[in-house]
């Protein structure tokens, strides 16, 4: 009997959980629809709470050092306490919304290389945490952050890879404690001035707010050096720009400013 509660305690013989998705695409701002099913185990079990969150892989600086970490974010619970006996299935509906900040990891049906993104069921009993199941999910970009990467394509930029770091950006008002780069080797008319352009999307329901920032090359007597660009782009009237000369006229004054584009 002593040896039984002690497997108990240690989880053993205990409740599984299983996450099934509708659909485990999305867009940030939007929504996952599924059900989560609760088995219980060889025992009857107080069950705490079932919760969801979304995961992603987050690079930290740290001093002179760097390392990945895993970083939960916009976390909700589902239910509340209930009990499970032996062999007994629960099953929970939910409808879980998606932060807007969320990276993206699919572009045009290619998963961006770099990127990685599940939503994580969490079941707590007795006090003892079970991170469960983990689903993949493909991020896609809204609308405006479509038209934005759109136009970079058509200059003539290629994507190189995407991180996300921790941090928040200098005057972007930012919800979560990390945000996304999306990097883009040059195109051919500016690749003798930069070495590379990274994206920033930082999103809520009104807006997207954009942060480009140049890799500049260095010169025989000059060091490279960054140099930023922020602006804001409405949902609602991003289809009456035309994106590929707005950020091509960007690129040039930029770079035309410190000499570097004649």
């Amino acid at each position: 009997m002593v040896f039984k509660r002690l497997m108990q305690a240690m989880g053993v013989g205990g409740p599984s959980v299983e996450t099934v998705l509708a659909n485990p695409n999305c867009r940030p701002g939007g929504q996952l629809e599924g059900r989560i099913q609760v088995v219980g185990g060889d025992h009857p079990v107080e069950v705490t709470y079932v919760a969801l969150g979304l995961v992603t892989r987050v690079e930290v600086e740290s001093g002179d050092n760097e390392y990945d970490t895993t970083q939960e974010f916009g976390r909700r619970q589902v239910t509340g306490g209930f009990r499970l006996d032996p062999g007994q299935r629960y099953e929970v509906p939910f409808r879980f919304e998606v932060p807007w900040e969320t990276p993206l990891t699919d572009l045009y049906g290619q998963h961006l290389h770099g990127m990685t993104m599940g939503l994580r069921t969490e079941l707590e009993v007795a006090r003892a945490v079970d991170k469960g199941d983990l689903d993949p999910v493909a991020v896609h970009p809204l609308p405006a952050q479509e038209r934005l990467l759109e136009a970079l394509l058509r200059l003539g930029f290629r994507f190189a890879r995407a991180d996300v770091e921790r941090g928040h950006l200098y005057g972007v008002h930012q919800r979560l404690p990390f945000y996304q780069e999306i990097e883009f080797h040059p195109a051919p008319q500016y690749a003798h001035a930069i070495n590379q352009l990274e994206v920033t999307f930082v999103t809520d329901p009104h807006q997207v707010q954009v942060v480009l920032e140049l890799d500049k090359r260095g010169g025989l007597f000059t060091e490279g050096r960054d140099a930023f660009g922020r602006f804001a782009v409405e949902h609602a009237t991003v289809d009456r720009t035309d994106w590929t000369a707005q950020l091509d006229a960007w690129l040039r004054q930029s770079l035309r400013r410190r000499g570097l584009f004649s």
